[in-house]
């Protein structure tokens, strides 16, 4: 048998380690930014780029993409070339991976802040970028596909079945939400519209959770806690059941999102269902990590490493058997909109993706720089810090949650709201955000402590660049009689794709498909919805800008407490114009939907240039650049016209009239200020702002007239 000689390619990894660390400390630093910002406005440091709605939206995207992303592509590359005995499939496209991810995420952190958005949860990156991002990850696609094809181990371990599942359903994930018509090089309007545009949304949403932060972490998983451990995984058949049942129930999920929504009833009941057979596989994998550790469990006691992948498995356990629960309508009537799901949310971020990359770096940097870790004692006191970290983080947000949830729907004896203004709410729960903060700091130290021991470990050593393995040559396949059938799977790596991608397709087709077809439907029409005016399509993506999609739903849903507190429910028709939907997941601030007509045009302006003039105690930021800046009467015909190719009923050739428009709809409303004692422009942002504001829930009142 020929013996081959070849080398790993630890470079590329390296680069990737580094940038896990040093993007994960800076979206951590600027998600404690975001928390501290909820209980003390002036940390929105009076900056148009700083406020909570441009930044957190960077904070989610520096972790999950810049931090989790760049940590998948580290344990990726590194195990890979291991489990398959030989040389990433190019060198180049190797640093075309690494330099264009990094070129991405720089993007996201210079356009985010400066208010280029799409709305969309975890996909607010404009147009051009989601391109690019398209790109870089075919590039990934066809460096793993190529190496595992130039294979020398004839059969595949489970961590590249999770590494192939994740590949090819991101890509499908990304492509189809990210279908929008450009109006300009920053701008874009969802090819989808309302009900439509939410179902898409979180069918991705969901989804980059489950084979972005989750299925390349199983992978993770199954090749790195048996080398930390010493010991083989716990069952080969469990990990079979485990992966594809997990792909296949998984893309079913994502509607448990919008229960109580307008999205139809078989869409939510659909989610609820699959989301509660999610439980089987995902405590499959749970339970198939734990008992790797049968027989070292004297080793986690000493070992840090161990120590976070223990508590990572865990935490993964809790966020998988949480979210099936929170699936149910009973749950998830008490928990969205509330702090629950940012509890949920973090367990799983921090617990899970975090403790799981601390726990690998903590292996692998020792390993490429051929010494020992600096001191096990710093990784243990790292441990304590992140895990008390995430318990200050998540049970304040619980006691939160249950707490809005309690006050929302109180009524006195004689059948009133008994906190009708929703900032009591607000003010009851500060004390709640503040330990939530002090929880993320003490996270984010610990990963400065973790930044300080690599590089010590780092300077003790000498790191490999080019590591010398050798393994036999792989040998044409020849039927020994009857074999496992999934062994044989294993050695056809582009049937096993073939029958991965076919996996995820199919309830993301059975889903979205009818969805589609029922666009029309007339019993969902509401003749009385008319399309936005060019003005309040402005004012529209002002909101949009400024992020306020973060803090306001615009989601009533049919609660008796809702309704009394914001107007009547929402229905499906009323959404048929929304490029994209902005039904929100999270009520830092009250529900806008029936906001139009409610106050007069200068409490609006009053309340965007210093919220607590009209709020007292309001944790809002204030807007003045709003009352400064000119909105873009020039672009407005160019957002007409994508708008008219979406589907929205404009008139041909009212672009001419579309300036004029504009100007005449700002005239009333200046003249409205002017009434009050308010002096402004008709060009300026808040009165384009304030004509969408007065807009929203008003075309069904003229419905019931």
């Amino acid at each position: 048998m020929e013996i081959e000689k070849f080398h790993y390619d630890n470079k590329v990894v390296k680069y990737f380690a580094i940038a896990t660390v040093v993007w994960g400390a800076i979206g951590m630093l600027v998600g404690l930014l975001a928390a501290t910002q909820l209980f003390a406005p002036e940390a929105n440091l009076g900056s148009e780029y700083t406020t909570f709605g441009r930044i957190r939206p960077l904070h989610t995207n520096a972790v999950i993409f810049a931090f989790v992303g760049n940590a998948i592509f580290a344990g990726v590359y590194y195990s890979m070339q291991r489990l398959l005995k030989t040389r990433m499939f190019s060198d180049t496209l190797s640093w075309i991976n690494m330099w264009g991810w990094q070129l991405i995420i720089l993007s996201a952190v210079i356009t985010l802040p400066m208010g280029f958005t799409s709305s969309k949860e975890y996909a607010e990156l404009e147009w051009p970028i989601d391109i690019a991002i398209a790109l870089i990850w075919v590039v990934f696609g066809i460096n793993m596909i190529g190496t595992i094809i130039k294979r020398r181990e004839k059969h595949m371990y489970v961590a590249i079945w999770f590494y192939i599942a994740s590949f090819v359903t991101v890509a499908v994930l990304h492509i189809v939400n990210s279908f929008a018509i450009p109006v300009d090089f920053m701008k874009s309007y969802s090819a989808f519209a309302g009900v439509q545009d939410a179902l898409v949304q979180w069918w991705y949403g969901h989804n980059a959770v489950a084979f972005f932060l989750t299925t390349p972490y199983l992978g993770l998983m199954y090749y790195f806690l048996p080398k930390a451990a010493n010991r083989p995984i716990y069952s080969y058949k469990l990990s079979i059941v485990h992966f594809w049942a997990l792909i296949f129930l998984y893309i079913w999920a994502g509607p448990h999102h919008l229960l109580y929504t307008s999205l139809p009833e078989w869409a939510q009941a659909l989610g609820t269902a699959f989301s509660i057979m999610l439980i089987a596989p995902s405590w499959g994998g749970m339970v198939n990590g734990l008992l790797t550790l049968r027989g070292a469990w004297d080793k986690v006691k000493e070992d840090p490493i161990l120590k976070f992948m223990v508590v990572a498995i865990t935490a993964y356990g809790m966020a998988v058997f949480e979210g099936p629960m929170l699936s149910l309508k009973s749950v998830n009537a008490i928990a969205h909109y509330t702090d629950w799901i940012v509890a949920h949310v973090h367990i799983g971020a921090l617990g899970w993706n975090g403790f799981l990359t601390f726990g690998m770096l903590y292996w692998m940097i020792p390993q490429m720089w051929k010494t020992k870790l600096f001191s096990r004692k710093l990784a243990n006191t790292h441990f304590w810090l992140g895990t008390l970290g995430i318990i200050f983080y998540a049970l304040p947000m619980y006691v939160s949650a249950f707490t809005q949830w309690l006050m929302w729907k109180e009524f006195t004896p004689d059948g009133i709201l008994q906190y009708p203004n929703f900032l009591s709410t607000t003010l009851q729960i500060i004390p709640m955000h503040m330990l939530r903060a002090f929880g993320g700091l003490l996270y984010l130290v610990g990963v400065f402590v973790m930044v300080y021991n690599l590089i010590k470990t780092a300077k003790a050593g000498k790191f490999v660049a080019n590591e010398a393995a050798e393994a036999p040559a792989l040998e044409k396949a020849v039927s020994k009689g009857k074999e496992y059938w999934h062994r044989v799977w294993e050695r056809k790596p582009v049937f096993f794709t073939i029958l991965t991608t076919v996996a995820i397709l199919i309830g993301g087709i059975f889903e979205l498909i009818p969805s589609f077809m029922m666009k029309d439907n007339e019993a969902t029409k509401i003749e009385a919805v008319k399309p936005y005016t060019p003005l309040e399509l402005e004012g529209r993506d002002i909101y949009i800008s400024e992020g306020c999609v973060g803090c306001h739903s615009q989601m009533i849903r049919p609660f008796r407490y809702e309704t009394e507190r914001y107007g009547e429910y929402s229905k499906a028709g009323e959404y048929v114009y929304d490029h994209p939907f902005l039904w929100g997941s999270k009520r830092t601030g009250p529900d806008l939907h029936r906001v139009g007509g409610k106050y007069p045009d200068s409490w609006h302006f009053n309340h965007m240039y210093d919220p607590r003039s009209m709020s007292p105690g309001s944790t809002m930021p204030p807007y003045p650049w709003l009352l400064q800046q000119a909105y873009d009467l020039e672009g407005l015909p160019d957002k007409i016209t994508v708008m008219r190719q979406l589907g929205v009923p404009y008139e041909e050739g009212f672009e001419e009239e579309v300036q004029a428009n504009a100007k005449e709809q700002a005239e009333k409303i200046v003249k409205s200020l002017e009434a009050d004692g308010i002096e402004t422009v008709p060009e300026a942002k808040i009165v384009a702002l304030i004509a969408y504001l007065q807009r929203l829930g008003t075309d069904i009142k003229v419905a019931e007239k």
